[in-house]
């Protein structure tokens, strides 16, 4: 580790508190207003991740062709410009697009630099580093960010813009490195050939998928919290839904502490017990009705989740920097999680409007991710000896 990984951890820190805060500022908007937050929070949900999406061919190569501490500014210069638009009364659905412009060209080159600034065995500590980090921030992000917005609204808005504001400045801390360039030619092909070579190696696939398959349960499961809670454990207002959140939080911050001595980058085949425990502890959750019980299995759940989620992140990240460039490979790993994402939360915003209990839901979502993790598993090699 070095100074300008811990600069990049205060910067990402800074980010993504505010981030969540400014999540669980909107959602008590719409609680506050009345408004139905079944639908309407899948539906924010979706506008943040579109962006991953219709962007991911241009931010990858972007992220290589410029210093990425720079890159990073302008990221949060697009966030910034989403909170000012909210705070000029702009439907939030809108600004919270801008936002995931900020967060779309922001995380190429954030995960991007942890290949180019340390070795090989000191990525999975990294990674864990950041992780944990972000996990950190959502905590506080989504409990604070829901405290302020309950008390003040636009206090909850202004704060959320300082704290994007101290992301840009600790962003001037990190090492300066050279920019990697990218190679010529049109990005939309570009894009499509990388994703073909990245399919030809196993390690590679899996953990793309592997990557996808956590991040589009955490955004289901995110949104469905919002309905479960207030049906199941009778929660009232955002906060209570925050403190939920919390433990899932605390969960993914253990296992990614844990994650080192664990699950070393050169045996990842040992992450699909993880992501098999994260489905159990869905499922149990699914016939949970008590407050104390369902913080324990949304922790054990975060757990596993974190057990899983970083030394696939660092595969990935040494797999792309080595075959293309890592910010490109981030972009890729970003078009595909946030497709998936995108998909479950349609799924789940479809269940919502058929009238589908949240119960279900969540005991469906469940087997849905032992499942997939058998399918995605099916071809992983044996670790190395």
């Amino acid at each position: 580790m070095n100074k300008g990984v811990y600069a990049l951890l205060v910067a990402q820190f800074l980010t993504a508190f505010a981030d969540n805060a400014i999540l669980f500022t909107i959602i008590a908007m719409v609680m506050n207003n009345n408004q139905t937050a079944d639908w309407y929070i899948p539906v924010l949900q979706g506008a943040f991740l579109i962006a991953f999406v219709l962007l991911a061919p241009w931010v990858g190569p972007f992220a290589d062709k410029y210093p990425k501490p720079r890159v990073l500014i302008i990221g949060n210069m697009f966030k910034v410009l989403g909170v000012v638009l909210i705070l000029f009364s702009v439907e939030p659905i809108v600004a919270y697009v801008v936002i995931g412009v900020g967060a779309a060209i922001y995380g190429p080159a954030k995960y991007g630099l942890l290949p180019e600034m340390v070795g090989h065995q000191s990525l999975v500590k990294a990674n864990g580093l950041i992780e944990g980090a972000t996990i950190f921030a959502i905590i506080l992000g989504t409990f604070i960010g829901a405290k302020l917005a309950d008390w003040s609204m636009q206090g909850a808005i202004y704060s959320v813009l300082v704290f994007y504001g101290l992301s840009i400045w600790a962003t001037f801390f990190i090492t300066k490195l050279p920019a990697r360039g990218t190679a010529p030619g049109a990005a939309i092909p570009k894009f499509k050939k990388t994703i073909q070579v990245f399919f030809t190696v196993d390690r590679a696939r899996f953990s793309l998928l592997g990557a996808s398959l956590f991040w589009s349960t955490s955004a289901v499961l995110r949104v469905l919290i919002v309905a479960w809670a207030p049906l199941v454990l009778l929660s009232k207002n955002a906060s209570d839904i925050a403190e939920l959140t919390l433990f899932v939080a605390m969960g993914i911050i253990t296992g990614a502490a844990l994650v080192p001595k664990l699950i070393p980058i050169d045996h990842l085949s040992r992450t699909r017990l993880a992501a098999y425990m994260m489905g159990v502890f869905i499922i149990t959750l699914s016939f949970v009705d008590a407050l104390w019980l369902a913080r324990i299995v949304l922790f054990l759940s975060g757990l596993a989740g974190g057990l899983f989620i970083v030394p696939v992140n660092a595969a990935l990240q040494e797999i792309g920097h080595k075959m293309m460039g890592s910010g490109g490979a981030v972009a890729i790993q970003n078009f595909f999680e946030n497709v998936a994402m995108l998909l479950a939360v349609s799924i789940y915003s479809y269940a919502t409007v058929l009238g589908v209990n949240p119960v279900s839901s969540m005991l469906v979502l469940g087997f849905i991710v032992v499942i997939a993790t058998l399918l995605v598993s099916w071809s992983l090699p044996p670790d190395k000896k």
